[in-house]
């Protein structure tokens, strides 16, 4: 059974507590004598360094979400296929599936900041490049799949990197509340993110949208030249035991292995319609894809997905996150079937609103129980698996959607989808211990 929370050693631990005490110090100034009640939002906000890297990530998310969006719609304009849609939607986030357990051996390893820094410049190039590469009216879609590709590759080594680097900016108490606030970031740059860059797209054409992508990662740079983070906790492993002991753990430890396998399955299964809806908004809704009004709706989809982030850390701040989790997939099962009989646009703002709030909300809390007991010597490498099935399976179970939407139907993904998440909401049980085999929760 995996161990819980290990101390750093005493030079760690006397640089932490430097660190706390030096924002202690700083907080109580600006802040008076207010308090914030542990594990709330507003509590993991008021320490600085997380506040800076966070605003940073969420400068640099926005640019982020302008190029994610506008690379699924000039895929689906160039093509019309629901096919090529899920392709490059593969080449953009496959290599999460491939790639992130390098990047959470790297996350356990090495400097931190560095790795970061390196990172955000190789995705700036690659964008740059990107934009080159869709000037033409007719671009090659050989070259586009390659340059989105290697971009994917840059992320799926950030990605844990960052997602190792979050919870330990915070103290243990207010980690709930800073993984509400990362999802909220994450989610709220899906708020302005299309919009601006459908906007920018629609009436200049998606070079300018992947150019302004590479300027947004000059944020998240600055605002890691203004911290310091903590360095990796050597875990004791060498080699290739040092790449799987994430597996280890997940393999060990029924919680944390159910939290791996249930994104898994929901990634998969669930979450087709996110990679597929210019298509649903073009069939089902009359929306084209090349157009402000698809914007609208990618934005009321990513609002929803905030306020279902921010519930966590606010409203359900002290409810059973185990509980939630359950609760909000059948919500999902609910709301998607919702999403799929809806026909006019103006009800399907409201509808995708809500779908994406539950939808968000179910991340956030599987995201809490997963990380509120693990030790942060190896808290890199779990996270990637969990990025590996949050994002690394989305975009095959999107081309895996597009095939069901040729073939079938988009009724026929829907309640794929729906079923999926009930089936999911029955096994699912993170609070009660088990024996694994009882509760293990099948992939394929």
């Amino acid at each position: 059974m995996f161990s819980p929370r290990k101390q750093p050693s005493s030079a760690h631990s006397q640089l932490d507590d430097a660190l706390v005490d030096h924002e202690d110090i700083e907080d109580a100034y600006l802040e008076g004598d207010r308090t914030f009640e542990p594990g709330t939002a507003r509590a993991a906000f008021r320490h600085r360094t997380f506040r800076t890297v966070y605003l940073g990530a969420f400068a640099s998310s926005i640019g982020t979400w302008m190029q994610n969006v506008v690379l699924g719609a000039m895929a689906y304009n160039l093509t019309g296929s629901g096919v090529f849609v899920g392709l490059i939607t593969a080449a953009q986030l496959g290599p999460l599936l491939l790639f992130s357990i390098v990047g959470g051996m790297i996350a356990d390893t090495y400097d931190r900041k560095r790795s970061l820094m390196i990172l955000c410049i190789q995705q700036a190039i690659f964008s740059i490049l990107l934009a080159i590469v869709a000037t033409p009216e007719d671009p090659s879609r050989v070259l586009l799949l390659l340059v989105v590709f290697a971009i994917g590759v840059g992320n799926a080594l950030y990605a844990p990197i960052f997602s190792a680097v979050v919870p330990i900016l915070v103290p243990r108490e207010d980690l709930s509340g800073a993984i509400s606030l990362n999802s909220v970031q994450m989610n709220a740059s899906r708020v302005i993110g299309p919009f601006i860059g459908a906007s920018i797209y629609a009436r200049w054409g998606p070079s300018w949208v992947f150019l302004v992508n590479a300027a947004s990662f000059a944020f998240v740079i600055l605002a890691l030249t203004r911290v310091t983070l903590p360095a990796p906790i050597a875990s004791g492993t060498q080699g290739l035991h040092r790449v799987l002991e994430g597996l280890k753990v997940a393999r060990t430890n029924r919680v944390i292995g159910q939290c791996i396998s249930t994104i898994f399955v929901f990634s998969f299964l669930c979450l087709p319609f996110i990679t597929q809806l210019p298509t649903i908004a073009d069939e089902n809704l009359g929306i084209a894809s090349k157009s402000s009004q698809y914007g609208v709706l990618y934005g009321f989809f990513g609002l929803g997905a905030v306020i279902g982030a921010l519930s966590i850390g606010t409203v359900f701040a002290s409810a059973s996150k185990p509980k939630l989790t359950r609760l909000g997939l059948i919500g999902f099962a609910a709301m998607i079937s919702a999403f799929g009989a809806t026909r006019t646009p103006v009800a399907a703002y409201g509808v995708i609103l809500l779908l994406g709030c539950v939808y968000f909300a179910v991340i956030t809390s599987l995201s809490t129980v997963l990380q509120e007991d693990l030790d942060d010597a190896i808290r890199g490498k779990v996270m990637a698996l969990w990025i590996m099935g949050f994002g690394g399976t989305v975009p095959f179970g999107g081309l895996a959607g597009g095939w069901v939407i040729d073939q079938f139907g988009i009724v026929a993904l829907i309640a794929i989808s729906a079923a999926t998440a009930l089936v999911l909401a029955w096994r699912s049980d993170l609070l009660t211990k088990r024996p694994s085999g009882l509760l293990a929760i099948p992939t394929s």
